[in-house]
């Protein structure tokens, strides 16, 4: 991707600063949501009108598919104030699509065709022209959680702490097993389908902020990442909100099932910052042995197993993220949000992928996205 000239990008002073003005673990999120034909459950590329109706209401936005909307929220206090927010927006969308489009929430829809029409003008354009037809398969529709950590270097260390916990956490909001219609054999398919894209999966340690700042300088000289939003990997610190944003999740069909990533996303984060400022040692592991954990996440979901990063012993996946809830949980009640770890508790038993192969069994894939639409509010 080219640029005649580079954007003004912050330097390493700058972050620092951004990252020292946000804290006290506070949450924002947003959803990508697909839009779907009424008659046909097929995805419908009706963003444009959908948006018209919601009135240049700022939580709703467009994104690269046609077929999709963004909501978001503010950052928020609490997981119940942000959980409250999705709710209010998806209750929302869902009322102004009514005679026009259905809404819907999964990592992918699950017979749609493997290509789509795309949004227009500004930046997808210049993603269009870049990316032609690999563009056009990004039909995919994930959950980004933010958390302000608090303190740049312990932004900084937090960060490259969580880069060894993306599989758990892509294990557990797998939501996208059916792809054109059919299984794809994998929990999420999703990711398998934005790595077609560069700056996919596990992320870069950055070792300081001048480092961060040296990459997004030579990213947007290269005329390849010519702004800090397409450093696009399933975890950064965010250059603009100044957090933590975990974009490994899939987009989960219920309110609820949102409310257990989130809550779980911003007890570990929590819990990793407790141990940074308690002066422990935070697990530092290679990012090939955490990108063979993603793996296995990916392909087996909660049925698979997860090597210890350092030992490289095996454990089941449920047995792995039982001991991270329970580790997560002295901070989720500190921080008011330990009701909703039990959403993330019943994940563990059956996530998205799990339910979405059960329905599939018994309504058959057609009868999958008709389950998807009636529980987009719930």
């Amino acid at each position: 991707m080219t640029t005649t000239e580079p954007p003004i990008l912050p330097d390493a002073g700058e972050l620092r600063r951004r990252f020292d003005a946000t804290g006290g673990l506070t949450v924002g999120v947003e959803e990508e949501l697909m839009l779907l034909d009424p008659a046909t459950l097929a995805l419908a590329p009706m963003a444009g009108e959908l948006l018209q109706r919601l009135g240049g209401d700022t939580r709703f936005k467009p994104e690269l598919p046609a077929a999709q909307v963004e909501i978001s929220t503010a950052a928020a206090a609490s997981v119940a104030d942000a959980v409250a927010q999705l709710a209010a927006a998806r209750r929302d969308l869902a009322a102004a699509a009514g005679g026009l489009v259905l809404p819907a929430a999964a990592g992918v829809h699950p017979f749609s065709g493997a290509e789509g029409a795309l949004n227009r003008g500004g930046r997808y354009d210049v993603l269009q022209a870049e990316y032609g037809p690999i563009a056009r398969r990004q039909l995919v529709a994930g959950l980004q959680v933010h958390v302000a950590v608090g303190g740049a270097d312990r932004t900084l260390a937090v960060y490259n702490a969580l880069r060894a916990y993306l599989p758990e956490l892509a294990a557990l909001a797998a939501n996208a097993p059916f792809h054109c219609g059919r299984d794809s054999g994998l929990a999420s398919v999703r990711p398998t389908i934005s790595e077609q894209l560069p700056r996919q999966g596990v992320p870069p340690r950055l070792e300081s902020w001048d480092q961060f700042a040296a990459e997004l300088r030579w990213g947007a000289l290269a005329g390849s990442v010519p702004e800090p939003r397409m450093w696009w990997w399933e975890l950064r610190p965010h250059a603009t909100f100044g957090t933590i944003e975990l974009r490994v999740p899939d987009a989960q069909t219920s309110v609820g099932e949102a409310a257990g990533v989130i809550a779980f996303a911003q007890a570990l984060v929590a819990t990793l910052a407790e141990r940074h400022d308690a002066r422990e040692a935070l697990l530092d592991a290679p990012t090939w042995r955490i990108e063979e954990n993603r793996w296995s996440a990916l392909r087996h979901g909660l049925d698979g197993t997860l090597a210890d990063l350092v030992t490289g012993e095996r454990v089941p996946t449920r047995d792995r993220l039982g001991e991270l809830v329970a580790a997560v949980a002295p901070e989720a009640e500190r921080l008011g949000c330990a009701d909703a770890l039990t959403a993330t508790r019943a994940a563990i038993v059956a996530n998205g992928a799990v339910r979405q192969r059960e329905v599939a069994r018994d309504r058959g894939v057609d009868g999958l996205v008709r389950w998807l639409t009636e529980r987009f509010c719930a």
